[in-house]
């Protein structure tokens, strides 16, 4: 994105349904238009050619491949209707059509009433990039306007003529985007609050499908029964998720695989474990059991965890991911002693987890962020404020919900230094002086802190040092791609970033020893450096020799994974072809491919001169680091273990199966955006609960905490930053710095192996 591309906040008076999904930028006189979803920049064409981009429909523009079914549908109904009132305009004011000018269409998509269209009732404000410098932090908040009132003028007459037409028009189209008495919808919610279903339902991957399906079927459908659901469809859907594993199943032993242990404690206070399986194509859930007698005993894990590595198959299963509790660290290592092919490893996403925990423990961290808090939980807790916060962030929200809560706390302060000048915009604006909230004690205490130079400075300087362990968090956790190939590098960054940044090393060790700390309990799992020897991208770029650190544990790997000691030795041999790039690995083409495949897709392609090493080398980089950390809220596995009845528990536990591996396909393939999750929904509520608790409410506060008065959530908008992969340029080229190597290896400055 160019440097001097300024947001533009959009007001609620821009009523076509397409505004809610960009975000607008000017850019010197022009005004472009940015996808929400897939980043695209339009420097021209107007809304109505971004309509076109969300509703698939080929036209002047690229089609949105990232846009949510729903949306797209709105989008193809909101031209439907504009081609409507089209035909009706031509027959019945004829002389008008035969202008250019006046048809919506054409005004639409050309440029310059794009622009005089934006001009009137938006505002710009700048982003964030640096420190605040010394001077004042008093914005007058009143952008453009003056130009605005110019061109309304310059285009009076032609507004006068399409006045009529264009009000019926606009009325209809936010008639059907808004869905206002639309029976259908009243009676699916009707059901959803009968049943007392979580309304993210209607999120589910199924529910368009289910939709047309009943629509195909017309009048005369007859919906299943009771007993129907319970039986011949459970069985028929039994055998589908089954036919679907057993192809996952014949990919495990190309890529081999990682077995997950979640552990969940139920209502009632038992003790389950869930067993799932994961290979690059698919998560899938095998079963869970009632651990409640066995959890703190090692030898009864030991014998459980052996008795499903079998299931799996042996010689399938590169690691078993668990907790890092002391039970599960004896049962892992005994594990690694009756099977030696196999490592255990503790789950990675915990690791950081807890690193971003000890970071948000230190002092002015704690302090920033409990500032940040106050300005959250007042906006969230009165509806008057929240609406003016919307308004004057483009529909963007304040807080952001992360994978847990100590995610959460470094992503909202992220967000708000993101939308820092849009805060100051609105505590200096008109709308803020005339809210009667504003002079509240919370009001009065929300201005002095952002107002307060002292207190951005802090965030900023705690976004840059934890933002590398946010992108490593997202790494860890990712179900598009296996982690296990970056998850050293994203270490490296981290550590390299915060070096960078504080320089002293007095400094940088503070936040180093918290991440050594916690790395170290990782027990130096070889595979973590495997995976970074054997990333292209990464290994190519690495200046001088690679650390005999990450030599050790490839050979380590190479021992524990490759059985036969004929083939370890080949495979010695031909590790001397890849650091020479010899053969396929030298070609144009694969060092191309270095920057542009997953490391798993490249030895698959490129690697076939030195097959042993290309075998280990997939078996490795397809795996992840992490336990999934999420059950499927709607799925009660605890109910099986509460059934006394046998049959029925056997119906329940099918059930459950079928529920967890649907669920489970969704993971990858459903493009959910997390910030289009609304943060006062119960779906947020462990996770962001904190920063939108309200204190004990006064009497007078009560005309402002009224939900019915909320503007329409429409979704938060891209914020205006670097487009394109960044993980990738997270994680970059280049590793040269020895110490943090050395740190990750286990080596202390006297040269001694942490043990």
């Amino acid at each position: 994105m160019e440097l001097n591309l300024v947001p533009i906040s959009v007001t609620k008076q821009k009523q076509d349904p397409a505004w809610n999904h960009c975000q607008v930028f000017k850019n010197g006189e022009r005004l472009q238009i940015k996808c929400m979803y897939c980043g695209k920049m339009f420097k021209g064409g107007g809304i109505h050619r971004f309509k076109e981009h969300l509703a698939g429909r080929k036209g002047q523009g690229p089609i949105c491949e990232q846009v949510p079914s729903g949306v797209r549908a709105q989008m193809q109904e909101s031209l439907n209707w504009v081609l409507v009132k089209q035909d009706k305009r031509q027959k019945t004011i004829p002389e008008l059509s035969a202008c250019p000018s006046s048809s919506p269409c054409a005004g639409e998509k050309e440029s310059s009433a794009y622009c005089d269209d934006v001009s009137d009732d938006i505002k710009p404000i700048s982003a964030l990039n640096t420190l605040e410098p010394d001077s004042s932090l008093a914005l007058n908040g009143k952008g453009e306007a003056s130009k605005g009132s110019k061109d309304k003028r310059k285009r009076g007459r032609d507004r006068r003529l399409l006045a009529n037409s264009d009000s019926c028009a606009k009325s209809d189209l936010a008639l059907v985007s808004k869905g206002v008495e639309n029976p259908v919808h009243m009676a699916i919610a009707r059901f959803l609050y009968d049943i007392g279903m979580n309304l993210d339902a209607v999120n589910s991957a199924y529910f368009q499908p289910m939709i047309d399906a009943i629509a195909s079927a017309g009048s005369r459908i007859v919906p299943p029964s009771c007993e129907d659901l319970r039986g011949w469809i459970l069985k028929n859907v039994i055998e589908e998720v089954k036919d679907d594993i057993n192809q996952h199943k014949a990919m495990w032993r190309k890529t081999g695989c990682s077995i997950l242990v979640e552990q969940w404690s139920s209502k009632n206070g038992r003790t389950l474990l869930s067993f799932l399986v994961y290979c690059p194509q698919a998560t899938v859930f095998l079963k869970s059991v009632d651990a409640s007698h066995i959890i703190y005993s090692a030898e009864h894990l030991y014998e459980l965890l052996k008795q499903v590595v079998e299931e799996v198959g042996v010689e399938n299963v590169v690691q078993v991911i668990t907790n890092c509790e002391e039970q599960y660290v004896l049962s892992g290592k005994r594990l690694m002693e009756s099977l030696p092919s196999l490592y255990w490893a503790p789950c990675l996403g915990h690791c950081v987890d807890m690193m971003l925990q000890d970071f948000g423990d230190l002092g002015w961290i704690n302090e920033t962020i409990e500032q940040a808090k106050s300005v959250t939980r007042f906006v969230y807790n009165h509806s008057a404020v929240l609406n003016m916060m919307r308004r004057f962030t483009s529909g963007n929200n304040i807080v952001e919900p992360a994978v847990n809560c100590f995610a959460t706390n470094f992503a909202t302060l992220k967000r708000m230094v993101d939308l820092k000048l849009n805060l100051q915009a609105m505590v200096n604006s008109q709308d803020w002086l005339e809210c009667p909230y504003a002079k509240k004690p919370g009001g009065l205490a929300m201005l002095d802190i952002v107002t307060n130079r002292s207190f951005w400075n802090s965030c900023v300087m705690i976004v840059r040092l934890t933002y590398p362990l946010l992108q490593l968090r997202e790494i860890v956790g990712s179900k598009k791609r296996p982690a296990m190939g970056y998850v050293y590098a994203g270490i490296y960054r981290a550590k390299e970033t915060i070096k960078k940044e504080l320089v002293k090393k007095d400094d940088y060790m503070v936040y180093w020893n918290i991440i050594d700390h916690r790395w170290e309990q990782q027990q130096h799992l070889p595979l973590y450096a495997a995976g970074f020897f054997l990333n292209p991208k990464f290994f190519y770029s690495t200046d001088g020799n690679i650390h005999n650190g990450i030599l050790s544990s490839v050979f380590e790997c190479i021992e524990r994974l490759v059985p036969e000691t004929s083939i370890q030795d080949q495979i010695v041999r031909e590790i001397h072809m890849y650091k020479n790039a010899t053969g396929d690995l030298g070609r144009p083409i694969a060092v191309r491919a270095r920057d542009n495949l997953l490391p798993g897709e490249w030895w698959s392609i490129y690697g076939g001169g030195c097959p042993n090493l290309q075998h280990l080398a997939i078996r490795i980089l397809s795996q992840t680091c992490c336990s999934i950390g999420c059950k499927p809220n709607k799925i009660h596995i605890e109910e099986i273990h509460d059934t006394r009845n046998f049959l029925e528990r056997q119906r329940l536990s099918d059930l459950v199966f079928v529920q967890y591996n649907l669920h489970l396909g969704q993971m990858v393939s459903k493009n959910q955006e997390k910030d289009s999750v609304d943060p006062l929904s119960f779906t947020c509520k462990d996770i962001l609960e904190d920063w939108i608790a309200g204190n004990e409410v006064c009497l007078e506060d009560y005309g402002s905490l009224d939900w019915v008065s909320l503007d329409p959530l429409v979704g938060n908008r891209m914020l205006s930053g670097p487009s394109g992969d960044e993980t990738e340029d997270f994680l970059g080229t280049g590793f040269a710095d020895l110490d943090i190597f050395n740190g990750l290896n286990g080596v202390t400055e006297d040269n001694t192996v942490v043990q």
